[in-house]
């Protein structure tokens, strides 16, 4: 290809392959992170900047463009938010502040911004993570798709958690059910009833927060599926730690209306994006303990649906047992899947 086309923005094989070829390539291996940190060197779902006495300063940025910018369960400003808040827990930051850039064309109603700005707001305020800085700017009328925003969160670490400490022996758990956001979205760009379905986006902080208290060391990697949903997320962590991840889909946690509608319009739900769940990697001796915690507190849903394993032959891969008892190479998600979706 040698133009930018829609799947180079829905997360999967072509969001990869265009960040190594176009950014990651041309950036000098000795910029790629601060010293002693974590950046591009390693992409995880934040940046982590040593601050002294072994703390680190977390920061994750990201853009948000969703389509529709209201849907159940949210909207584009909360689904911003969360988002970040969520990329500096999963790497075992507790959020602090955030930074905002709004975007919008000539023309925008001041009220549907207002409702935007109190939905951001509403998060910050229960998160108690302070908004300390932003921008904001005007396009004319037809040149962006209504309004776009960017945010930044900021955190602080004493004990990251890093994708790159995934071993072999570790069980995968997700804390509630997939492709919630996922389906939600695509069923509304496809012009269908969403009476049964709605968004899951929502900060994590009540799950990470007392699980870090109570486990410090047990979780060795963490990320929210979100574009490219559980598939993507565990192609990258097989990738990146080379060992081979094995899930039983019938394991997986998915409501049985996010089903339907992925088997109606063809496609795998377990490509489909969550902005309200987190996949974690546990040692095997504390996996079923850490479990048990996580539904305490109020993840019911939570399962444990895989591990990770050594195999030379596999390795680099997530192969899924089907349910009716197949194996299958799980593939990272190509083409379109939903295009516009956060």
């Amino acid at each position: 290809m040698n133009k930018i086309t829609l799947a180079h923005g829905a997360g999967g094989k072509e969001t990869a392959e265009l960040l190594e070829d176009i950014i990651f390539s041309r950036v000098k291996n000795e910029l790629k992170k601060v010293k002693g940190g974590l950046g591009i060197d390693h992409p995880d779902d934040s940046a982590l900047i040593p601050i002294g006495n072994g703390k680190f300063l977390v920061v994750s940025t990201d853009s948000y463009t969703v389509s529709p910018i209201f849907f159940p369960g949210g909207d584009i400003g909360k689904l911003a938010v969360c988002g970040s808040i969520n990329d500096v827990l999963v790497m075992g930051g507790l959020p602090i502040a955030m930074l905002d850039t709004i975007v919008v064309e000539e023309g925008f109603p001041i009220e549907t911004l207002k409702r935007i700005i109190d939905s951001i707001v509403e998060v910050l305020t229960a998160e108690n993570v302070a908004l300390i800085g932003g921008d904001f700017k005007v396009v004319p009328n037809g040149q962006i798709d209504k309004i776009f925003i960017s945010t930044t969160g900021i955190g602080i670490s004493e004990k990251p958690i890093v994708d790159l400490n995934i071993q072999p022996g570790n069980r995968i758990i997700v804390s509630g059910c997939l492709g919630e956001h996922g389906a939600t979205i695509m069923a509304l760009q496809h012009g269908l009833s969403v009476d049964v379905l709605k968004s899951d986006v929502k900060p994590l902080t009540g799950l990470f927060k007392p699980l870090m208290e109570h486990f410090p060391n047990a979780v060795k990697a963490a990320g929210d599926p979100t574009r490219g949903g559980l598939s993507m997320l565990l192609n990258n962590w097989a990738r990146l730690s080379g060992n081979l991840i094995y899930i039983d889909e019938s394991k997986v946690p998915l409501r049985e209306p996010v089903r339907k509608y992925s088997e109606m319009l063809g496609v795998d739900p377990l490509h489909l994006a969550s902005e309200g769940v987190a996949v974690l990697a546990v040692d095997e001796d504390v996996a079923e303990e850490v479990l048990e915690f996580i539904k305490s507190l109020g993840f019911h849903d939570a399962a444990i649906i895989g591990d990770v394993r050594r195999d030379e032959k596999f390795q680099g891969l997530v192969v899924s047992l089907s349910e009716i008892g197949g194996l299958r190479i799980l593939e990272p998600p190509t083409g379109e899947i939903v295009p516009r979706i956060c």
